[in-house]
């Protein structure tokens, strides 16, 4: 989005990165469900784990609401997912089948409604509520201080440790654009 990366390019702090990696996208899912799971998935793990998990699992199970909920516990197991874990995906295939979720069932709503609509589901915290917000539905100005990639981010690049409420200070300049400024923190992370 021209505006977004306008608005990031004139900040002091991520102009650099702006510059260094171009104009990062954000696009919505094609699957919001097959994304909840991907989020559950990577819940407290390396990225390296969570994508040899994600590979065993998309192989075992197809990746619907309908195939995750009845799929046979020990192929869920053998995918590389805790016993946790495997609650949490079903919990996630239940919840889309009761209440029929996809991409049109959140478009009207806020950020916040979304949130606090999939946090209710029992593994579904904050920050993979925002991960759903950002890499499900494409929203715009999501910025997750839960995470930890964001965290090392915001030290590397204002050099201290900073709490979670001084980030979320920061990140009120790039609004309305936080979940790209979010992409940008992550390289400055990443290296």
């Amino acid at each position: 989005m021209p505006a977004a990366h306008d608005v990031l390019r004139d900040d002091p702090d991520l102009g650099p990165l702006v510059e260094e990696h171009g104009e990062l996208a954000l696009d919505p899912a094609d699957d919001p469900f097959e994304r909840l799971v991907v989020s559950i998935v990577r819940q407290q793990v390396s990225m390296d784990a969570a994508a040899a998990i994600q590979g065993r699992l998309f192989d075992s199970v197809e990746m619907t609401p309908e195939s995750v909920a009845s799929a046979d516990t020990e192929v869920l197991r053998d995918a590389g997912l805790s016993t946790q874990k495997v609650r949490y995906v079903r919990n996630v295939a239940e919840a889309f089948r009761e209440h029929g979720y996809d991409r049109a069932y959140f478009a009207d709503r806020s950020d916040d409604d979304v949130r606090d609509e999939l946090t209710e589901i029992t593994g579904v915290g904050n920050w993979t509520a925002e991960m759903f917000l950002m890499f499900g539905l494409g929203r715009e100005d999501v910025f997750p201080v839960g995470d930890l990639g964001i965290r090392k981010g915001m030290q590397l690049l204002f050099e201290e440790n900073l709490t979670r409420a001084k980030m979320r200070d920061i990140a009120t300049r790039w609004q309305p654009y936080r979940s790209y400024a979010s992409l940008y923190v992550w390289r400055a992370y990443e290296g």
